[in-house]
């Protein structure tokens, strides 16, 4: 595996509240021709006692996997995790039994509590059957810490995409009692919520208010007010929210709430 740092520590500061990270300041990690991957955080080898996390969350991985290949089996502990695929399949197969494909407009989490084994792969025809595909997948897996360690493991999946038509953001996890009837699933944190948007060119919406917002832009085009364009893999953190963010393009736009930190 080869690791190529980039400018990470680099800021990009507009509004007093707004933090611009724009997509070439991320650590990148590439491993054998199969990944492409970029951290906003801190991650494996890549470490920067500055850029460790952001309000509740720690990994804002931006993953392209090539067919036929993808991460073997592997543990965790005491994470949230949540997985949103921006095109192709990712098939998912853990120590608990279950397995499956996510694809885009699913919204999938899952809980390693105690402790857990999976795998994620680009290779759904080997779980569904019929012709190999040569479609890479482009996915976005972000971690949470739990409200309490040494939960028992848990995973969960919904079918969003029909919310997600509608406009707006929508919630697609969260753990916040405002979102009990609402959220599309539920992560073991009562101060932190994902949500997502599909938005057309000219499509405009309101960030939540919180204390911490984190702002990816994983494709398209936007402006966030205060801060100007956000462009594909650009983020922001935001002190405070409350932002309108337009489409100049069609794009989508995953955004943390947060009402807490780590210490």
């Amino acid at each position: 595996m080869s690791d190529t740092p980039a400018s990470a520590s680099t800021l990009e500061v507009v509004d007093p509240g707004i933090d611009v990270r724009r997509a070439g300041e991320r650590f990148v990690t590439k491993a054998g021709g199969w990944l492409d991957s970029k951290h906003s955080f801190s991650f494996g080898h890549h470490r920067d006692p500055r850029n460790t996390h952001f309000g509740l969350l720690l990994v804002n991985n931006d993953d392209i996997v090539k067919p036929g290949t993808g991460f073997e089996t592997h543990p965790h502990q005491d994470m949230e995790i949540v997985t949103w695929v921006m095109q192709g399949s990712l098939v998912h197969q853990d120590s608990t039994g279950h397995s499956g494909v996510i694809y885009p407009g699913l919204a999938q989490r899952m809980s390693a509590g105690t402790g857990i084994l999976h795998s994620e792969k680009n290779d759904s025809w080997r779980l569904e059957g019929g012709p190999e595909h040569l479609d890479p997948v482009h996915f976005v897996q972000m971690w949470v810490v739990p409200d309490e360690g040494s939960i028992a493991p848990g995973y969960e999946q919904l079918e969003i995409a029909d919310e997600l038509m509608r406009g707006g953001l929508v919630p697609v996890a969260s753990g916040m009692p405002g979102h009990a009837d609402h959220a599309a699933i539920r992560i073991k944190n009562q101060y932190a919520a994902l949500l997502a948007s599909r938005m057309s060119a000219g499509d405009t919406v309101t960030l939540p208010e919180a204390p911490f917002v984190h702002l990816f832009v994983p494709r398209g085009t936007v402006r966030l007010e205060g801060a100007g364009e956000l462009t594909d893999g650009d983020a922001a953190r935001i002190l405070g929210g409350g932002q309108k963010v337009t489409a100049s393009t069609d794009a989508e736009i995953l955004v943390w709430e947060m009402h807490a930190r780590l210490s």
